[in-house]
């Protein structure tokens, strides 16, 4: 038997929204327990060592860091989303790493302090896609036919870009058909529309507002 999931979670995080993301793909039910990260409670803290999130409590047991819960989540509940093949599933674990590197990137990019930056930031972003690209091959997702771990490590990338791309033309998947189908197929996945709530973009608006970075001039 599953134990009882909860997943200590933030509006905005896309950590979150990978762990949320496999645990609908897994069809497991489970209650998400949102935080304020700029007013922590103690009992979060006590739950979370890096005072971070996502955080999954299983059966009463805290595990943190959203690759490490993706992969607990792969190896008790069906069905599996990682290959079955080690050297294949090593490459996926890779792919997991370079989405994070990805999610940095991002960050840069909105917290840019003035226009040169800023598109040095966007430049960045759209040579770190093309990479992907490359090993896009067999839509519609990355790995073929079979939606994997991979998959909802790249989605919360996107949906920044829907809101990135209502501010301002940044070219970040300029010439990357591959990569703007994969991502058009994500947007369409229930797993990934459950993973946030509907005023998502709203939300990340007002943040992206409040930076005080050359985006925000934008807005």
């Amino acid at each position: 038997m599953n134990p009882s999931f909860v997943l200590v979670s933030h509006a905005l995080c896309p950590y979150v929204q990978r762990a949320a993301i496999v645990l609908y793909e897994k069809g497991v039910p489970f209650e998400r327990r949102d935080v304020d990260l700029a007013d922590k409670p103690d009992w979060f803290l006590r739950v979370s060592l890096l005072g971070k999130t996502p955080v999954l409590l299983a059966g009463g047991e805290a595990i943190f860091e959203s690759a490490v819960i993706c992969e607990y989540l792969d190896e008790t509940v069906a069905p599996r989303l990682h290959p079955l093949e080690p050297l294949q599933r090593a490459r996926h674990r890779g792919w997991m790493e370079f989405g994070s590197a990805l999610l940095n990137a991002i960050a840069v990019f909105y917290n840019a302090p003035d226009e040169a930056a800023l598109l040095r930031a966007a430049d960045d972003i759209h040579r770190r896609f093309r990479q992907v690209e490359q090993v896009l091959h067999a839509p519609p997702w990355f790995d073929g036919a079979r939606f994997c771990i991979v998959d909802a490590v790249f989605a919360p990338v996107f949906r920044y870009l829907d809101v990135f791309e209502r501010i301002g033309d940044f070219g970040m998947l300029t010439g990357l058909a591959r990569l703007q189908a994969w991502r058009a197929a994500l947007a369409l996945r229930p797993s990934v529309q459950a993973a946030v709530s509907q005023r998502y973009p709203e939300l990340l608006t007002a943040f992206l507002a409040r930076r005080g970075s050359a985006l925000s001039l934008r807005m």
